[in-house]
Parts: structure tokens; sequence; C-alpha cells
């Protein structure tokens, strides 16, 4: 695999021709794996994206193309896909959120940490070429900056997700300074869709709650009415990511993870975005454990290096990600009426 890898570039270089990358999405049936893994068929052809993951759960994906079973956990079962599928590049998006890997620390640490080595260690053994791998605003603290966090910062993470982050951040670093690995990340701010449900994170009270505005106009947040967090709605994260793998090489000059933001806001502002649309909407807090957790993080992030580096730049603010969102739920939730 690596003489063939090492060829294809040789080629490429020589005869001018762009090779199209063959992919392999591992978690692709999660919240942000699903909207990647379409958006890369879309770039890519369904013929070059093979989608993974532990279960058949996610039919949009399973029937979408190319799908395999997959366990992050098991480096034979990866590298058995990735020979199989001649793959070169992996976006790796399985990992136990914040909230869910509190409940079960070290079932999030094998995980989270054990998949990144497998991939890390693929490309340094020359299987593959290119990794994507989400970082988190989970990998900052209580002593972090909060206001407009930098780039380079203290980060001192209070959950088990925020030290698999970290940690995460350092390993792909390494690997890049010390086998070469082109591996790419970004530090996911709470990312926001209606395409797909939360997936056990703290910030998933920004998703929660336009679902309940719709079906019941009310909803009692687990956070505070104050807590302000950074967000970002799902296109633009998905933008960010393709931007930032289709990007040279020369112009990535993080190699841990980059900062990456669009907007911030509290529980109070967005129910306030809501009540624009849907004017009887009510909401009430009764903070629980996430509380803490989002305490500890920042309220807004600093992603010069990111929109210097390769030209990032958000599109949604918080009025049209609102706007959007009630209008492809309430077209989501009138069609499951019909066909039900």
């Amino acid at each position: 695999m690596f003489y063939v890898l090492l060829i294809l570039a040789i080629f490429e270089q020589r005869f001018n021709i762009t090779y199209m990358p063959k992919i392999l999405i591992i978690g692709a049936g999660g919240q942000i794996g699903s909207e990647l893994t379409f958006k890369l068929k879309d770039i890519h052809g369904s013929e070059n994206v093979v989608a993974t993951d532990i279960n058949f759960n996610n039919l949009d994906i399973v029937n979408s193309g190319l799908f395999e079973i997959v366990d992050a956990e098991d480096y034979n079962s990866i590298r058995t896909c990735v020979e199989k599928h001649d793959v070169d590049t992996i976006y790796l998006m399985a990992a136990m959120l914040s909230a869910t890997g509190e409940k079960y620390p070290m079932k999030a640490w094998d995980l989270n940490m054990n998949s990144l080595f497998h991939v890390l260690n693929l490309a340094k053994e020359g299987f593959i070429k290119h990794i994507f791998w989400p970082s988190s605003i989970a990998v900052f603290g209580p002593s972090t900056p909060t206001v407009g966090t930098p780039q380079h910062t203290t980060m001192e993470p209070t959950t088990v997700y925020g030290i698999t982050k970290q940690v995460g951040e350092r390993w792909c670093e390494y690997y890049h300074k010390k086998y070469g690995v082109d591996v790419r990340s970004l530090r996911y701010p709470g990312i926001i869709s209606w395409k797909t449900m939360p997936g056990g994170g703290t910030t998933d009270y920004a998703v929660e709650i336009y679902h309940k505005a719709i079906l019941e106009e009310h909803y009692t947040c687990f956070l505070s009415e104050n807590t302000e967090l950074p967000m970002m709605f799902m296109e633009d994260a998905i933008h960010a990511t393709v931007n930032l793998m289709q990007a040279s090489s020369e112009d990535i000059k993080i190699r841990s993870s980059y900062n990456l933001a669009a907007i911030s806001f509290t529980p109070k502002e967005i129910s306030e975005a809501i009540k624009t649309h849907i004017p009887n909407f009510k909401i009430t807090y009764q903070p629980d454990f996430r509380q803490d957790i989002a305490d500890s993080w920042p309220k807004s992030i600093d992603d010069s290096s990111a929109r210097t580096d390769w030209n990032w730049n958000h599109e949604f603010n918080l009025e049209k990600m609102t706007a959007e969102m009630i209008t492809q739920l309430r077209h989501k939730y009138l069609d499951s009426q019909i066909n039900s």
C-alpha cells in the first residue's frame, strides 16, 4: 500500500493530474458524520466515499452507497476496510461526547483515544495519506480566558471528553512533526442541525429547543438562562471541514487543532429568536450536571488563525440559523405526519 500511494503521488505531480481521493468515514452514522458523508459524496462521488459505523442504525447512511461495519477501537477492523477499498483519506468522526462521557468515563477514554491511535498509526505505516480528526472547545477549562479564547492558551479540561481531545491534539501534532503525518483538526463549538438528533453533548440544548418549540411550544432547559456558549450551524461546520481538508499543506500552520467559531448565544437569547417565529413559545430552566460542564467552557472563540491561514468564514448568524431550523423542522414533522 505504501508504494502504491507513493507511485500515485509521483504520477499526480509529473502529469499534473488530480487524483480523486478514496475516503473512509468512521462514525458516519453520527450527528456530524452523517451530514459530512453526504457532502463528501456530492464532492467526490458516491463511489469514492466509504461510510462505516459500529451498527446499521442509520439507514439513510447504510443505503446511500458503500457501507461497512467497522469497530473504531479495532485496528485490524479499520485496516481491513482501508485495504479492501484502497482508502487514502480517513475522517475519524467516532467519539463519545461530553455528557455521555461523564457517565461512562473509561468507555469514553478507550473509544476516543484508541480510535485516534489506530488511524495515526495507519498513516505512519503508509496505509493512508490524510486524516481529519475533530477536536472540541471541551479542551478548554475554568482557567482558560472565556471571552475571545485564543488559539494558544491554558487548557485544563474538566471532562473526560475534553481530556481525550486535549491529549489527542498533542498526539496529532507529535505524529505530524515526528512522522510527517498529514493530520488536520478543528475545535468544533456546539453544532446545531435539523437533520440529525443530538448525540449526548452539553450544547445539545440548542438542538432540542427547536424540536420542543415546534412540537410543544415549551422547553425545559438543562442550562441556566445566561449560559453563553460558542455555537455553529451544521452547514458552516461541514463547510469548514471540507475547506480545511482541501487547503494546501503549506497553508495548514497548526497541526494540533484550529479554533473554529461562528456565533455565541445564551438559552435566553435563542428562546427570544424562536419567539419571533413561534410567539407562544415558553422556556423554563432546570440546570443539571451539564451546567458545571458548560461553566468550564469559553463564551466566545478567537478563530483568527483559521480565517487567516485557509480563509475560513461562517455564513449563519443566530437569526438566519433559527429561521432555517424552524422552516426545515416544520417540513420534517409535516412530512412525518403525512407518511405515518
